[in-house]
């Protein structure tokens, strides 16, 4: 009888050890989950710890170039680590796209500068881009500029509305510059072509290497017409070279206040213009493009980098990553239906 009840105690023993140690299974899993969300709070390293490449897919001394060595001179002092320039030209933007968005590591160290050109309008002047939307992640807008209609200092017409009635008229004497058929200019006079109702396919487009290549042009009578930004075109308008019978948008530029808009004259519904931003490749971490969110955020309120800004004629014009994207997507798609339109998508 007492080795029963021994053997009946021992039985009890081991199930009451098994339970606590199932108990301590599960009391132990809130405290695994504890630390899980202890460690996901501090997830984020510290970001930057080393050198970032800040990736120009042009030339040095371009709009979206000068913008991007202001950031990058900003951020550096903002964060106590080198953010560096680099200049990766060709292809239209593409090549140092490629090599940002492809080719380098998506940790963060390496940003791309971005702008329409390589971008929205990239995508819809050809079927099979090289670089998408979807290849990036738009962490931020900088800044923006407006696009304006300038000819030759004693060309003819007094104004733009004048300027338009003539080439409505007669398309094939049109002669205007661009880097190429998918080009910040090409998109603005084909949304002009589009409004004023002229047949965009009779003009003559003349391929240039930018601003620097075809406002000559345009001053010395090689052609009529360049269509740039307000920064671009003001140090032949100083010169007295060129005049600008117009600027896009539904509001004078602040840089140019005696020049009327295009709608002010009678043409509507121009909306093309310039901007520049930065983004990142698929694939980087949130903490990262949450850092040049507010970095970029900040930035352009400050007085400094506003006063760069300002003496490049580019306005400031932040946008957050959401909103930057959103924004790019619907630009996309209103390029794409006017490249098809007027046969400018290859």
């Amino acid at each position: 009888m007492k080795a029963y009840v021994k053997w009946i105690g021992g039985i009890v023993s081991c199930l009451a050890a098994a339970a606590v140690t199932a108990c301590g299974v599960g009391v132990a899993q809130p405290a695994a989950g504890s630390e899980t969300q202890a460690s996901a709070s501090q997830a984020a390293p510290a970001y930057p710890d080393r050198q970032i490449e800040y990736v120009v897919p042009y030339s040095a001394g371009g709009g979206v170039d000068l913008v991007a060595r202001a950031a990058a001179d900003y951020l550096s002092k903002e964060w106590g680590q080198p953010v560096v320039v680099v200049n990766k030209p060709g292809g239209g933007g593409t090549v140092g796209a490629q090599y940002a968005l492809k080719q380098a590591r998506n940790d963060g160290y390496t940003a791309l500068a971005v702008n329409v050109s390589n971008t929205s309008m990239l995508s819809a002047g050809m079927k099979q881009p090289l670089i998408t939307n979807a290849d990036q992640i738009y962490a931020a807008r900088i800044g923006k500029g407006t696009l304006a209609f300038a000819v030759k200092a004693d060309a003819p017409w007094k104004d733009f509305a004048e300027f338009s009635q003539w080439v409505k008229q007669h398309p094939e004497q049109l002669t205007w510059t661009s880097v190429g058929p998918a080009g910040f200019s090409a998109f603005g006079v084909a949304e002009w072509m589009d409004a004023i109702g002229a047949d965009f396919s009779k003009t003559r487009m003349i391929v240039t290497k930018g601003a620097s290549d075809s406002l000559p042009k345009v001053a010395g009578g090689h052609a009529i017409l360049a269509v740039h930004t307000v920064g671009e075109i003001n140090p032949m308008l100083q010169a007295k070279k060129v005049k600008i019978l117009a600027v896009s948008g539904k509001e004078r530029s602040p840089f140019l206040p005696d020049v009327p808009t295009a709608e002010e004259q009678g043409v509507k519904g121009l909306t093309v213009f310039w901007w520049t931003g930065v983004s990142f490749p698929k694939g980087t971490p949130v903490y990262v493009i949450n850092k040049w969110e507010e970095a970029v955020a900040k930035m352009v309120k400050d007085p400094a980098f506003v006063k760069k800004l300002h003496d490049m004629q580019v306005e400031p014009d932040y946008a957050d990553s959401a909103t930057f994207t959103q924004d790019v997507q619907k630009e996309t798609g209103y390029y794409v239906e006017l490249a098809e339109k007027r046969s400018m998508r290859k």
